[in-house]
This record gives C-alpha cells, sequence and structure tokens, in this order.
C-alpha cells in the first residue's frame, strides 16, 4: 500500500437513534424518514468540507480535513435538525461521534484505528446530541462558542485502550445550566 494512502483526517459517524425499530413497525414511515435524513445532512456536509465516503443504512462515515470543521458540522446538523424537529410530526432523532486520528484510503473507502474509535464513539451520544474524542478536544476547546463536558473514561468495543470523550452542550437540547460545573470550553452569550 503506499504511503499516500494513509493520513490524518477527522472521522465523523451519524446514526437515527430507533431507526431499525421503526423500520420493524412502519417501513414505510421509515424509509420516509431515512431520505429525509439523508438530504439535510447532505446539504450540511458539503458546507464543511465533509467528503461522504458511504451510508451503512442509516448512518453516513464522513471524513473531514480538521477536527474543527467535522465538529462545527456535527453542530451545524444537530441544528438543522432540531429545527426540523419543531414542525415535524415524527422526529428525526441523530446521534453523532467524531474522532481525528490516521486513516488508511483504500479503494474509495478508509480504514483504521480513527475510523473504529469514531465509530465506537457515536452510540455515546444520545438523540440530537454530540461525543467528541480527546483527540477533538484538544484541537477545538477553544474554538468552539458550546460548552464540552467531559464523561468518563470509555473503554470502548475491541479498542485496547481507554478514551477519553466529550459531549458537546447544545442550548437546544436544556443540558446547559446542569453540566455547567462540569464544563470545559467557551460558553455562548
Amino acid at each position: 500500500m503506499p504511503r499516500s494512502a494513509r493520513r490524518l483526517a477527522a472521522i465523523m459517524f451519524t446514526d437515527i437513534v430507533g431507526y431499525t425499530a421503526l423500520s420493524q413497525r412502519d417501513e414505510s414511515l421509515s424509509l420516509k424518514l431515512l431520505r429525509k435524513h439523508r438530504e439535510i445532512v447532505r446539504s450540511v456536509f458539503a458546507k464543511f468540507g465533509g467528503r461522504e465516503i458511504k451510508t451503512m443504512g442509516d448512518a453516513f462515515l464522513i471524513e473531514f480535513e480538521s477536527a474543527l470543521d467535522a465538529t462545527e458540522c456535527a453542530v451545524e446538523i444537530q441544528k438543522v435538525l432540531h429545527k426540523y424537529n419543531e414542525r415535524a410530526s415524527r422526529k428525526l432523532l441523530v446521534r453523532i461521534g467524531v474522532h481525528v486520528g490516521d486513516v488508511i484510503h483504500q479503494g474509495g473507502d478508509v480504514y483504521g484505528d480513527a475510523v473504529n474509535i469514531a465509530s465506537r464513539i457515536e452510540p455515546l451520544a444520545s438523540g440530537g446530541e454530540i461525543c467528541i474524542s480527546e483527540a477533538v478536544y484538544g484541537q477545538v476547546r477553544n474554538k468552539l462558542s458550546y460548552a464540552l463536558v467531559k464523561l468518563e473514561s470509555q473503554n470502548l468495543k475491541n479498542i485496547a485502550f481507554p478514551i477519553d470523550v466529550y459531549k458537546v452542550i447544545l442550548p437546544w437540547n436544556g443540558d446547559t445550566a446542569k453540566t455547567e460545573g462540569q464544563a470545559h470550553g467557551r460558553r455562548s452569550a
């Protein structure tokens, strides 16, 4: 494998909460929500230089050149979905995980620990939330206007070492007041 196939990248995973159960109960509605999800998030990726690597059912794997671009994109996705959910009869809740590290490009796909860790961080977020690794936190902590709260260190499935994870506190999720004592980073006015 050529050396140029390896590079540093920010990796984002997104996933619709409860999609599998919904698809079993109402396949037509689940497909409608999936199309809406793809329409919404794809429109945001491009604004932040995100490159869609692939979809896996209701999930996206996206690559960015910077941790800040990936995190700001994640915030924008949640902001757009929040506005959509305010008027939608059926909520579209997405969780997002972001990690930065070495990836290997091969055959239009990306591989490596950065991809594996990002995929394990994503389920730590609840619907409408974003979780980022400590590696991402180190690059965005003084650049975001949202608080970042450190969670307990996580032993992630098939990852050899514990990972420190942070949750991005979004004001519309109502978490800001109860986490103020634990918050890191700048707060929005």
